[in-house]
Protein backbone atom coordinates (compact mmCIF):
# COMPACT_ATOMS: atom_id res chain seq x y z
CA UNK A 1 0.00 0.00 0.00
CA UNK A 2 2.67 2.37 0.57
CA UNK A 3 4.21 1.82 -3.02
CA UNK A 4 0.84 2.25 -4.34
CA UNK A 5 0.41 5.36 -2.40
CA UNK A 6 3.66 6.99 -3.28
CA UNK A 7 3.37 6.28 -7.25
CA UNK A 8 -0.30 7.48 -6.70
CA UNK A 9 1.45 11.22 -5.26
CA UNK A 10 3.52 11.20 -8.32
CA UNK A 11 0.80 10.98 -10.87
CA UNK A 12 -0.94 13.55 -8.85
CA UNK A 13 2.28 15.58 -9.57
CA UNK A 14 2.02 14.92 -12.85
CA UNK A 15 -1.39 15.59 -13.58
CA UNK A 16 -1.28 18.58 -11.99
CA UNK A 17 1.51 19.80 -13.78
CA UNK A 18 -0.53 18.69 -16.98
CA UNK A 19 -3.36 21.25 -16.29
CA UNK A 20 -0.77 23.98 -15.06
CA UNK A 21 1.15 24.00 -18.70
CA UNK A 22 -2.11 25.61 -19.64
CA UNK A 23 -2.20 28.20 -16.72
CA UNK A 24 1.21 28.86 -17.51
CA UNK A 25 0.63 29.95 -21.07
CA UNK A 26 -2.55 31.86 -19.76
CA UNK A 27 0.03 33.97 -17.00
CA UNK A 28 1.96 34.82 -20.25
CA UNK A 29 -0.62 35.72 -22.77
CA UNK A 30 -2.70 37.59 -20.72
CA UNK A 31 0.50 38.99 -18.99
CA UNK A 32 -0.53 38.33 -15.66
CA UNK A 33 2.98 37.36 -14.89
CA UNK A 34 4.59 40.50 -16.00
CA UNK A 35 1.96 42.75 -13.95
CA UNK A 36 2.29 40.56 -10.89
CA UNK A 37 6.54 40.93 -10.92
CA UNK A 38 5.66 44.55 -10.24
CA UNK A 39 4.61 43.87 -6.86
CA UNK A 40 2.35 42.25 -4.62
CA UNK A 41 -1.42 42.31 -5.36
CA UNK A 42 -4.92 40.70 -5.24
CA UNK A 43 -6.77 39.37 -7.59
CA UNK A 44 -8.72 42.27 -8.23
CA UNK A 45 -5.57 44.47 -8.51
CA UNK A 46 -4.38 42.27 -10.95
CA UNK A 47 -7.23 41.46 -13.39
CA UNK A 48 -7.91 45.73 -13.13
CA UNK A 49 -3.79 46.04 -14.75
CA UNK A 50 -4.14 43.68 -17.07
CA UNK A 51 -7.67 43.75 -18.26
CA UNK A 52 -8.92 40.44 -17.14
CA UNK A 53 -12.07 39.23 -14.96
CA UNK A 54 -11.05 39.08 -11.54
CA UNK A 55 -12.45 35.79 -10.70
CA UNK A 56 -11.12 34.03 -13.35
CA UNK A 57 -7.69 35.85 -11.92
CA UNK A 58 -8.22 34.48 -8.09
CA UNK A 59 -8.78 31.04 -9.45
CA UNK A 60 -5.65 31.22 -11.50
CA UNK A 61 -3.39 32.70 -8.54
CA UNK A 62 -4.49 30.03 -6.41
CA UNK A 63 -3.47 26.99 -8.63
CA UNK A 64 -0.26 29.29 -9.35
CA UNK A 65 0.15 29.65 -5.70
CA UNK A 66 -0.13 25.65 -5.20
CA UNK A 67 2.19 25.06 -7.33
CA UNK A 68 4.83 27.30 -6.41
CA UNK A 69 4.79 29.66 -9.50
CA UNK A 70 3.95 32.56 -6.87
CA UNK A 71 4.27 32.66 -3.24
CA UNK A 72 0.55 33.87 -1.14
CA UNK A 73 0.75 35.79 1.92
CA UNK A 74 -1.97 34.62 3.69
CA UNK A 75 -2.30 37.70 6.07
CA UNK A 76 -2.68 40.29 3.76
CA UNK A 77 -4.53 38.12 0.84
CA UNK A 78 -1.88 39.00 -1.96
CA UNK A 79 0.31 37.05 -4.18
CA UNK A 80 3.54 38.16 -5.58
CA UNK A 81 6.83 36.83 -7.40
CA UNK A 82 10.46 36.26 -6.17
CA UNK A 83 12.82 38.01 -8.68
CA UNK A 84 14.52 34.67 -9.60
CA UNK A 85 10.79 33.22 -11.25
CA UNK A 86 10.48 36.44 -12.58
CA UNK A 87 13.18 36.45 -14.40
CA UNK A 88 12.36 33.23 -15.90
CA UNK A 89 8.72 33.74 -16.56
CA UNK A 90 8.40 37.52 -17.92
CA UNK A 91 11.03 38.07 -20.56
CA UNK A 92 10.64 36.69 -23.87
CA UNK A 93 14.02 37.78 -24.95
CA UNK A 94 15.96 36.79 -22.09
CA UNK A 95 18.29 33.84 -21.38
CA UNK A 96 16.22 31.69 -19.29
CA UNK A 97 12.28 31.70 -20.75
CA UNK A 98 10.18 29.44 -19.41
CA UNK A 99 6.39 29.27 -21.01
CA UNK A 100 7.98 28.16 -24.62
CA UNK A 101 8.18 24.97 -23.39
CA UNK A 102 4.95 24.74 -22.35
CA UNK A 103 4.05 26.37 -25.63
CA UNK A 104 5.82 23.58 -27.53
CA UNK A 105 4.54 20.94 -25.04
CA UNK A 106 0.81 21.81 -25.66
CA UNK A 107 1.02 22.23 -29.10
CA UNK A 108 2.38 18.64 -29.90
CA UNK A 109 -0.17 17.23 -27.94
CA UNK A 110 -2.60 18.74 -30.40
CA UNK A 111 -1.59 15.62 -32.49
CA UNK A 112 -2.71 12.96 -30.36
CA UNK A 113 -4.90 11.37 -32.31
CA UNK A 114 -2.21 10.78 -35.32
CA UNK A 115 0.38 10.14 -32.88
CA UNK A 116 -1.68 7.04 -31.90
CA UNK A 117 -2.83 6.29 -35.32
CA UNK A 118 1.20 6.07 -35.92
CA UNK A 119 1.65 3.63 -33.03
CA UNK A 120 -0.77 1.37 -34.48
CA UNK A 121 0.61 1.57 -37.88
CA UNK A 122 4.39 2.25 -37.62
CA UNK A 123 3.48 5.16 -40.32
CA UNK A 124 5.27 9.12 -39.64
CA UNK A 125 3.97 12.12 -39.04
CA UNK A 126 6.04 15.04 -40.14
CA UNK A 127 7.09 18.27 -38.81
CA UNK A 128 5.17 20.66 -41.12
CA UNK A 129 1.96 19.02 -39.84
CA UNK A 130 2.00 19.98 -36.38
CA UNK A 131 0.06 22.44 -35.03
CA UNK A 132 1.34 26.47 -35.38
CA UNK A 133 2.30 26.34 -31.57
CA UNK A 134 4.92 23.48 -31.96
CA UNK A 135 6.99 25.41 -34.55
CA UNK A 136 6.48 29.07 -32.21
CA UNK A 137 7.00 26.74 -28.96
CA UNK A 138 10.22 25.49 -30.41
CA UNK A 139 11.85 28.85 -30.95
CA UNK A 140 11.09 29.93 -27.90
CA UNK A 141 12.11 26.76 -26.08
CA UNK A 142 15.56 26.37 -27.66
CA UNK A 143 16.44 30.69 -28.32
CA UNK A 144 17.69 31.02 -24.71
CA UNK A 145 19.89 28.57 -24.27
CA UNK A 146 21.43 29.75 -27.60
CA UNK A 147 20.88 33.44 -26.42
CA UNK A 148 22.95 32.10 -23.30
CA UNK A 149 25.96 29.90 -24.52
CA UNK A 150 26.10 29.75 -28.35
CA UNK A 151 28.17 33.30 -28.67
CA UNK A 152 29.86 33.04 -25.05
CA UNK A 153 31.01 29.39 -25.08
CA UNK A 154 30.00 27.28 -28.46
CA UNK A 155 31.61 28.81 -30.92
CA UNK A 156 34.54 29.47 -28.33
CA UNK A 157 34.95 26.15 -27.63
CA UNK A 158 35.48 25.30 -31.61
CA UNK A 159 39.28 25.29 -32.89
CA UNK A 160 39.43 28.66 -34.70
CA UNK A 161 36.05 28.75 -35.68
CA UNK A 162 35.68 32.45 -33.90
CA UNK A 163 38.56 33.77 -35.90
CA UNK A 164 37.35 32.60 -38.74
CA UNK A 165 34.10 34.46 -37.81
CA UNK A 166 35.36 37.44 -36.49
CA UNK A 167 37.45 38.16 -40.09
CA UNK A 168 34.34 36.65 -42.62
CA UNK A 169 33.37 33.52 -43.17
CA UNK A 170 30.78 31.51 -45.18
CA UNK A 171 28.32 29.85 -42.75
CA UNK A 172 25.42 27.24 -43.52
CA UNK A 173 22.65 26.51 -40.24
CA UNK A 174 20.91 23.57 -41.48
CA UNK A 175 17.50 22.79 -39.95
CA UNK A 176 17.70 26.63 -38.87
CA UNK A 177 13.72 26.53 -38.10
CA UNK A 178 12.42 30.33 -37.42
CA UNK A 179 16.17 31.17 -37.66
CA UNK A 180 17.00 32.44 -34.06
CA UNK A 181 20.27 30.97 -33.76
CA UNK A 182 21.20 31.97 -37.30
CA UNK A 183 20.32 35.32 -36.82
CA UNK A 184 22.33 35.94 -33.15
CA UNK A 185 25.27 34.41 -35.22
CA UNK A 186 24.83 36.85 -38.14
CA UNK A 187 24.33 40.23 -35.46
CA UNK A 188 27.35 38.77 -33.86
CA UNK A 189 29.65 38.50 -36.88
CA UNK A 190 28.91 41.18 -39.57
CA UNK A 191 31.77 40.30 -41.40
CA UNK A 192 30.52 36.89 -42.09
CA UNK A 193 27.44 35.59 -44.57
CA UNK A 194 24.99 32.90 -43.45
CA UNK A 195 22.41 30.98 -45.17
CA UNK A 196 19.76 29.00 -42.98
CA UNK A 197 17.62 26.02 -44.52
CA UNK A 198 14.52 24.25 -42.92
CA UNK A 199 12.05 21.64 -45.21
CA UNK A 200 9.00 23.31 -43.43
CA UNK A 201 8.06 26.70 -45.57
CA UNK A 202 6.05 28.96 -43.22
CA UNK A 203 9.24 28.82 -40.69
CA UNK A 204 11.52 29.67 -43.50
CA UNK A 205 8.90 32.97 -43.80
CA UNK A 206 9.52 33.66 -40.06
CA UNK A 207 13.03 33.17 -40.26
CA UNK A 208 13.25 36.13 -43.00
CA UNK A 209 10.79 38.11 -40.83
CA UNK A 210 13.23 37.77 -38.11
CA UNK A 211 16.27 38.35 -40.35
CA UNK A 212 14.51 41.56 -41.61
CA UNK A 213 13.92 42.72 -38.15
CA UNK A 214 17.18 42.26 -36.87
CA UNK A 215 18.98 44.28 -39.47
CA UNK A 216 20.99 41.23 -41.22
CA UNK A 217 18.91 40.22 -44.17
CA UNK A 218 21.52 42.03 -46.52
CA UNK A 219 23.92 39.00 -45.45
CA UNK A 220 21.40 36.23 -44.43
CA UNK A 221 19.62 34.43 -46.98
CA UNK A 222 17.15 31.12 -45.80
CA UNK A 223 15.55 29.17 -48.25
CA UNK A 224 13.25 26.07 -48.03
CA UNK A 225 14.97 23.25 -48.36
CA UNK A 226 15.86 19.83 -46.85
CA UNK A 227 19.84 19.15 -45.21
CA UNK A 228 20.45 17.27 -48.12
CA UNK A 229 19.58 20.12 -50.62
CA UNK A 230 21.99 22.55 -49.45
CA UNK A 231 23.64 24.01 -52.54
CA UNK A 232 26.65 26.28 -51.20
CA UNK A 233 30.19 24.13 -51.17
CA UNK A 234 33.47 25.53 -49.34
CA UNK A 235 31.70 26.55 -46.23
CA UNK A 236 34.06 27.63 -43.42
CA UNK A 237 31.07 25.99 -40.63
CA UNK A 238 27.89 24.46 -40.96
CA UNK A 239 25.36 24.04 -37.70
CA UNK A 240 23.00 22.01 -37.23
CA UNK A 241 20.93 22.87 -33.59
CA UNK A 242 19.02 20.37 -32.01
CA UNK A 243 17.95 18.86 -35.69
CA UNK A 244 20.27 16.13 -36.83
CA UNK A 245 18.46 13.13 -34.43
CA UNK A 246 14.69 14.39 -35.93
CA UNK A 247 16.14 13.72 -39.89
CA UNK A 248 15.00 10.40 -41.26
CA UNK A 249 18.71 10.42 -43.34
CA UNK A 250 21.30 11.86 -40.79
CA UNK A 251 23.79 9.91 -42.45
CA UNK A 252 23.16 11.25 -45.49
CA UNK A 253 23.20 15.06 -44.37
CA UNK A 254 26.01 14.38 -42.64
CA UNK A 255 27.98 13.11 -46.07
CA UNK A 256 26.27 16.22 -47.62
CA UNK A 257 27.70 18.68 -44.81
CA UNK A 258 31.13 16.59 -45.92
CA UNK A 259 30.83 17.79 -49.49
CA UNK A 260 29.83 21.42 -48.61
CA UNK A 261 32.70 22.31 -45.83
CA UNK A 262 36.29 23.65 -47.32
CA UNK A 263 39.09 21.32 -46.78
CA UNK A 264 39.59 23.13 -42.53
CA UNK A 265 36.07 23.57 -42.14
CA UNK A 266 34.28 22.77 -39.33
CA UNK A 267 30.70 21.25 -38.52
CA UNK A 268 29.19 22.08 -35.14
CA UNK A 269 26.67 20.06 -33.88
CA UNK A 270 24.24 20.63 -31.07
CA UNK A 271 21.96 18.34 -29.85
CA UNK A 272 19.35 17.41 -26.86
CA UNK A 273 21.65 16.45 -23.56
CA UNK A 274 21.99 12.36 -23.11
CA UNK A 275 23.91 9.65 -22.01
CA UNK A 276 24.69 6.66 -24.35
CA UNK A 277 22.50 4.13 -22.68
CA UNK A 278 18.84 3.75 -21.75
CA UNK A 279 19.82 3.75 -17.86
CA UNK A 280 22.14 6.97 -18.27
CA UNK A 281 18.54 8.88 -19.41
CA UNK A 282 16.22 7.75 -16.62
CA UNK A 283 16.06 11.44 -15.25
CA UNK A 284 14.08 14.38 -15.30
CA UNK A 285 15.68 16.01 -18.58
CA UNK A 286 15.52 12.41 -20.26
CA UNK A 287 11.89 11.76 -19.55
CA UNK A 288 11.32 15.43 -21.20
CA UNK A 289 13.14 14.71 -24.16
CA UNK A 290 11.99 11.16 -24.94
CA UNK A 291 8.30 12.82 -24.21
CA UNK A 292 8.78 14.96 -26.97
CA UNK A 293 10.90 12.33 -28.98
CA UNK A 294 7.73 10.28 -28.98
CA UNK A 295 5.77 13.29 -30.20
CA UNK A 296 7.66 14.58 -32.35
CA UNK A 297 11.70 13.71 -33.48
CA UNK A 298 10.72 9.90 -33.93
CA UNK A 299 7.65 10.49 -35.92
CA UNK A 300 9.13 12.77 -38.29
CA UNK A 301 12.11 11.08 -38.59
CA UNK A 302 9.78 7.72 -39.70
CA UNK A 303 7.71 10.23 -42.03
CA UNK A 304 10.90 10.96 -44.21
CA UNK A 305 13.39 8.33 -46.19
CA UNK A 306 16.61 6.91 -44.96
CA UNK A 307 15.12 4.55 -42.34
CA UNK A 308 16.54 5.86 -39.14
CA UNK A 309 15.17 7.07 -36.16
CA UNK A 310 17.70 8.23 -33.89
CA UNK A 311 15.54 10.31 -31.64
CA UNK A 312 16.09 12.79 -29.15
CA UNK A 313 18.12 10.92 -26.80
CA UNK A 314 20.61 9.23 -29.30
CA UNK A 315 23.62 9.82 -27.12
CA UNK A 316 27.06 10.90 -28.56
CA UNK A 317 28.06 7.37 -29.01
CA UNK A 318 25.32 7.23 -32.00
CA UNK A 319 25.84 10.84 -33.05
CA UNK A 320 29.86 10.30 -33.39
CA UNK A 321 28.88 6.73 -35.85
CA UNK A 322 26.73 8.92 -38.12
CA UNK A 323 29.95 11.42 -38.61
CA UNK A 324 32.76 9.03 -38.78
CA UNK A 325 30.28 6.74 -40.86
CA UNK A 326 29.94 10.00 -43.29
CA UNK A 327 33.85 10.32 -43.65
CA UNK A 328 34.90 12.75 -41.00
CA UNK A 329 38.00 12.21 -39.19
CA UNK A 330 37.66 14.14 -35.86
CA UNK A 331 34.81 14.01 -33.43
CA UNK A 332 34.66 15.74 -29.94
CA UNK A 333 32.25 17.12 -27.26
CA UNK A 334 33.42 20.83 -26.90
CA UNK A 335 30.31 21.56 -24.61
CA UNK A 336 27.42 21.02 -22.21
CA UNK A 337 24.85 22.41 -20.67
CA UNK A 338 21.62 20.62 -18.75
CA UNK A 339 19.68 20.66 -22.21
CA UNK A 340 22.39 20.62 -24.51
CA UNK A 341 25.39 18.62 -26.02
CA UNK A 342 27.54 20.53 -28.64
CA UNK A 343 30.06 18.22 -31.00
CA UNK A 344 32.90 19.64 -33.39
CA UNK A 345 33.45 17.50 -36.31
CA UNK A 346 36.17 18.14 -38.96
CA UNK A 347 37.04 16.38 -41.82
Amino acid sequence: MDALMAFVGAFVGDLGATVGAGNVLLGERLGLYRALAQGPADARTLAAATGTDPRYVEEWLRGQAAGGYVEHDAVTGTFSMTPEKAFALTDPAGPVFLPGAFELALGALKALPEIEHAFRTGAGYGWHQHDQDVFTGCERFFRPGYLMHLLSEWIPALDGVGAKLERGARVADLGCGHGASTVLMAEAFPASTFVGSDYHAGSIEAARTRAEEAGVADRVRFDVAGAQALADHDLDLVTTFDCLHDMGDPLGAAQHVRRSLAADGTWMIVEPAAGDTVADNLNPVGRVFYGFSTFLCVPNAVSQPGGYALGAQAGGAAIRQVVTDAGFTRFRRVAETPFNHVYEARP
